[in-house]
């Protein structure tokens, strides 16, 4: 604005000068009144000639107000001089035209190189002012970063009693950390919460420090990937100062992906710079500092290793979709001031694959139904009638028919099995998903890659078994079988040569069926107990499993 405004006060200024030189040159080169010689005598006698000037063969004769030429040989030039002074001058008017032309010239020349130069100055001034703005300004940074209170429990968060076991003990760490120091026990500085979008993540984040009645500084991955070269990482320093300030506290970084993603391929110097300072500062703090840094991802697979060794995010909390159990709960807990003569347990039933917040729509949409009907209460004609719009976008999987549900508890129930079978670790297999651990190996022989290979293609064997057919709800476990078999064979050396055939691939993957057809085959009871229990409470544990599993044998 202020060069802006410079310009306009340059152009008038110019303007101004052309115009006062225009008018003097105008000025200078009135034109004469050429007269005769009456005239002259006239204007001689009667004292109009003020002054005369000859100029080769004429006499400029100047009044008051007006100039006159008359030829100089027509007039006494002696009678002349006794009453009027007389200039005597050889002129060229061409060159006065000419010296005023160039005197104008250089006054716009000179004119225009002020302008310029003043430009210039405005310019590197409004650089400066710019930089110094930018330098001191971040439209996130521009608002102090403050703690807020949690005003959410574990009461409050319901269908995650597991959960809930594993953070236990940091909101006791957090209330009590004197009892932790006296015995030298240290606990995660960091803890990864994995899983899907809307399970609940952020919420349970809220409830430890709820429970534990700490500071919560909350912040998205996403706003520390910043325009501006090196805000992110200014803005990471200034999150955990804050947070050792108000220790003990807890740190929340939601979708942490966006700012901790592996490093390399696509380039990103500034993303890059904040994660070395996220993982500068998270090695900074002390186990005993009272600041427990919680994150929050559902791409765990693109995190950055660095993130996930050992002294920073190395507690992971895997949070699945939850099952009927969990599902009845967090119903019960939406349905709570709604009037309803349902039986809650159907709508568990009829809601497999819906996330915490996909409840929270489905009952919500249900009541809105109601109140569009006019009734007083929710009926299950409300919930049937917005169960197919909050599906919508959701995997066709997930909204298994009664005859879908029962094809992929047999499904799952097998990988299960074979997973306890061939000490494949896990958590809890769900109808949904499984949590199968990676192998926690440096060397790993071929027969525990084998083992891997039949817990994936465990599903698809049973059902074709008890079905005679094949199902699509197998595409996902056979390439992950497929691709160990291809690492097995091109890279390990594992195939019936030891230079790479491909048919060794199709080999592994067929024989590895063919002992999987045998082991189902005299494992049906156990096999049908626990397809029973997946289908009735839609997951279960390995200490569930070992203890149907020691029923039966």
């Amino acid at each position: 604005m202020r060069i802006f405004k410079s310009q306009k006060l340059m152009l008038a200024i110019m303007a101004l000068s052309i115009f006062a030189v225009l008018l003097a040159f105008g000025y200078l080169r009135i034109t004469p009144k050429i007269i005769d010689l009456p005239t002259y005598h006239a204007l001689l006698e009667s004292g109009g000639i003020k002054k005369a000037k000859v100029e080769d063969n004429e006499v400029w004769l100047y009044g008051l107000n007006d100039q006159f030429v008359i030829i100089k040989d027509g007039i006494d030039i002696g009678e002349l001089l006794k009453k009027v002074p007389i200039e005597v001058q050889k002129s060229n008017p061409f060159f006065e035209d000419l010296v005023i032309l160039g005197m104008l010239g250089s006054l716009l020349f000179a004119l225009f190189f002020y302008a310029r130069k003043k430009r210039a100055e405005d310019i590197k001034k409004e650089q400066e002012t710019n930089q110094k703005a930018y330098a001191s300004y971040d439209p996130f940074m521009s608002s102090i970063i403050r703690p807020v209170r949690a005003h959410v429990s574990f009461k409050d968060v319901a269908g995650i009693q597991d959960v809930k076991e594993e953070l236990e003990e940091i909101v006791d760490f957090l209330k009590n950390p004197a009892r932790y120091k006296r015995y030298g026990i240290t606990l995660p500085k960091g803890v990864l919460l994995v899983g899907p979008p809307g399970v609940g993540k952020t919420m349970i984040a809220k409830a430890v420090a709820g429970e534990a009645s700490v500071p919560f500084f909350y912040q998205s991955g996403a706003t520390f990937v910043q325009i501006y070269v090196g805000m992110g990482a200014k803005r990471v320093k200034e999150l955990f100062s804050q947070a050792k300030a108000h220790a003990p506290s807890i740190i929340f970084i939601d979708e942490i992906d966006a700012v901790g993603r592996a490093r390399g391929g696509m380039r990103n110097d500034e993303r890059e710079s904040t994660l070395n300072q996220l993982l500068t500062e998270m090695d900074g703090f002390e186990d005993s500092s009272g600041v427990i840094v919680i994150a929050a991802t559902n791409k765990i697979d693109i995190i950055d290793e660095a993130l996930l060794r050992s002294g920073r995010f190395d507690r992971r909390i895997f949070i699945s979709l939850p099952d009927k159990n969990d599902r009845l709960e967090i119903i019960k807990a939406y349905m709570r001031n709604k009037p309803t003569e349902i039986n809650l347990e159907e709508l568990a039933n009829m809601s497999v694959g819906f996330s915490g917040a996909a409840l929270a729509t489905f009952v919500n949409e249900a009541a809105i139904n109601a109140l569009r009907r006019g009734s007083t209460i929710l009926e299950l004609a409300d919930f049937v009638a917005v169960r197919q719009k909050v599906l919508m976008g959701k995997k066709k999987v997930l909204s298994f028919s009664d005859e879908e549900k029962k094809i992929q508890a047999l499904y799952q129930a097998a990988k299960a099995l074979c997973a306890y079978w061939f000490e494949i670790d896990f958590d809890k297999i769900s109808i949904v998903n499984d949590r199968l651990k990676d192998m926690d190996r440096e060397i790993e022989s071929k027969t525990q890659m084998l083992s891997r290979i039949k817990v994936y293609l465990a599903g698809m064997v049973a059902t074709k078994l008890a079905y005679n057919e094949k199902f699509t709800n197998a595409t996902e476990d056979l390439s992950r079988a497929t691709a160990i078999a291809k690492e097995m064979v091109e890279v390990y050396g594992m195939g019936e040569k030891l230079i790479p055939y491909e048919s060794d691939v199709l080999l592994i993957l067929e024989n590895s069926q063919a002992e999987l057809e045998h082991f189902l085959e005299g494992m049906n009871t156990i096999l049908t107990k626990i397809s029973d229990e997946l289908y009735s409470v839609e997951s279960i544990s390995k200490v569930r499993l070992k203890a149907i599993i020691d029923e039966v044998l």
